[in-house]
């Protein structure tokens, strides 16, 4: 199909790498729970940006870059690490606000923050990059004649049922958010650990090979 083999065994396997927890679901589930549904909702629309363009960069060869240059990758990743140690520090040293009523950690950032900031997390993590350079090739036709639509085909099937699984999450995460939030010392309490679990995931993200 499109230049495809074995698309079952693509949609299987991409669905149980969606599942299993990284550093995706970590910061989804982090910043639903610390700042609400809406924050969630607008960081998988970012990270789900920034996977098209690593679709994009695998079915044009650039992230062929950072499979073969150790200065490309260690730069790139620096800065993915970096940027989330930077989230985290922001939420461990705001200050507590009054309760508001249920959506005591609603968003206080604008949209348009919270979705670059997912957006950054993502393309700047070389490991989803060099990912995407390994995994979709071998979904495509040994005999296709062009190889940019079956790249960018699968990517969009990746894509679509990883949107789906971190909306799930979103939900999940939105609904213990709501009850927690209740107390303001439990909301302060999720910003506190959202904020060490970004740290955390930069730290992991600089000392990664």
């Amino acid at each position: 199909m499109l230049g495809t083999q074995h698309l079952w065994l693509f949609v299987v396997s991409g669905l149980l790498l969606n599942i299993t927890p990284g550093q995706d679901t970590l910061y989804i589930v982090g910043r639903t729970l610390a700042q609400g549904r809406r924050a969630g909702l607008l960081s998988v629309l970012g990270i789900s940006t920034g996977s098209v363009i690593h679709t994009l960069a695998a079915a044009f060869g650039l992230s062929a870059i950072l499979a073969t240059s150790a200065t490309a990758f260690t730069v790139v990743k620096l800065a993915g690490a970096g940027y989330l140690v930077y989230l985290g520090m922001k939420l461990l040293l705001e200050r507590p606000a009054p309760a508001v009523g249920p959506e005591l950690a609603a968003v206080t950032a604008s949209d348009w923050s919270v979705y670059r900031a997912g957006l950054l997390t993502n393309v700047l993590n070389p490991k989803v990059a060099l990912f995407f350079m390994a995994f979709l090739p071998q979904f495509v036709a040994p005999d296709a004649g062009a190889r940019l639509l079956p790249f960018l085909f699968l990517g969009a099937v990746f894509v679509f049922n990883g949107t789906l699984w971190c909306l799930v999450l979103v939900w999940t995460a939105a609904a213990m958010s709501r009850r927690l939030q209740r107390s303001t010392s439990w909301g302060l309490a999720l910003k506190r650990a959202s904020g060490a679990l970004f740290v955390g995931l930069g730290a992991r993200l600089a000392l990664s090979k």
